[in-house]
C-alpha cells in the first residue's frame, strides 16, 4: 500500500490567554525559549501575535508527543520549527536533537493547526517513510 506506517501521534490544546499572560509577564524571554527567530518574526506580523504564538506552542507539544518524548532533554523547544509553505500550509522543520530523532526513526512529521478566539490546538503524526 502507498504511504508509510504511523509511528506516533500527538495532540495539544492550549488557552491562548495563558500564552498572552506569560508573554506579558516574562516578555520576549518567554517567547525566545519556545520559538525560533523565524517563527517569532512571522507571529509579530499579526496585530495580535498571541494566537500564532499559542498554536506554535501547541504544535511543538504535539510533535514531541508524536515522538513519545514530550518536551525534554531528548527534544527541546528550539529543536522544532513550524514553517509555512507559500500556500500557508504549515510544515515541520527539525533541528539538532529533533533532526537526529527523525533520522533515527526514518520518518516524516505531519502537522495540522487550528485556533479559535480562545484556544489553539495542533495535531502531529510521525509517519515512517515507506521504502521503495
Amino acid at each position: 500500500p502507498p504511504g508509510g506506517m504511523i509511528l506516533g501521534i500527538g495532540i495539544d490544546i492550549i488557552e491562548i490567554g495563558r500564552i498572552r499572560d506569560s508573554h506579558q509577564k516574562y516578555g520576549d524571554r518567554f517567547i525566545e525559549r519556545i520559538l525560533l527567530p523565524t517563527e517569532i518574526d512571522y507571529c509579530l506580523q499579526h496585530k495580535d501575535p498571541a494566537p500564532s504564538f499559542a498554536v506554535r506552542f501547541a504544535a511543538k507539544e504535539a510533535i514531541s508527543k508524536s515522538f513519545g518524548t514530550g518536551i525534554s532533554a531528548e527534544l527541546g523547544w528550539l529543536d522544532m520549527e513550524v514553517a509555512r509553505h507559500d500556500t500557508g500550509a504549515p510544515y515541520v522543520v527539525l533541528h539538532g536533537k529533533g533532526k537526529a530523532l527523525l533520522e533515527a526513526r526514518g520518518g516524516n512529521v505531519h502537522i495540522s493547526l487550528s485556533h479559535t478566539a480562545h484556544q489553539a490546538t495542533a495535531m502531529a503524526i510521525l509517519e515512517k517513510r515507506s521504502v521503495g
